[in-house]
């Protein structure tokens, strides 16, 4: 892909990295339809971006996607009023639908995690995020513009209140 790369090459882009957007979108939005909302934000600011991403920089695709993609979850949520939490069985039940199980646990216990999940700091979020995805380090390092050092110490304590919160009643 070429620098400043045609509308095509983007829609492209965009529909081969959508689920990679969507669970950025579901991890930092409850609702389905405030999920949507996000994904168009972000898909404007990707746009917005795209004639400035440069592949022979060094930065891959994916990396600059969430990039972007992390960045706007978080400026929305900071720009957002508080408003309190509408949380109903049905929606928690979309919620874990839309989770893969990995390791065979049982459905309480992933809808622990997530709420455990949904309590941590929006930065802290993006370090989860990207470990469920597997990414390396190096790759959170790049995506987060930190030290692979930084990425160690903060996943460290990112586990810590994952913990933390799983053993202390809600």
């Amino acid at each position: 892909m070429s620098f400043a790369a045609p509308a095509t090459d983007f829609v492209a882009v965009i529909n081969e990295y959508q689920p990679l957007l969507r669970r950025v979108c579901r991890l930092y939005c409850a609702g389905a339809d405030d999920q949507q909302d996000l994904f168009q934000e972000v898909v404007l600011q990707l746009w917005r971006a795209w004639p400035g991403y440069q592949p022979q920089a060094g930065a891959k695709l994916s990396t600059w996607l969430y990039r972007v993609a992390l960045n706007v979850a978080i400026s929305n949520l900071r720009q957002q009023t508080r408003r309190p939490v509408q949380s109903n069985l049905e929606e928690e039940a979309l919620h874990l639908a839309m989770v893969s199980d990995p390791d065979g646990y049982e459905p309480e216990e992933m809808a622990a995690l997530y709420r455990a999940i949904d309590r941590l700091s929006d930065v802290d979020k993006a370090f989860v995020l990207l470990y469920l995805e597997e990414r390396t380090y190096e790759e959170m390092a790049d995506i987060l513009g930190i030290t692979q050092n930084n990425v160690r110490v903060k996943m460290h304590r990112v586990q810590d209140k994952i913990r933390q919160l799983l053993t202390r009643p809600v």
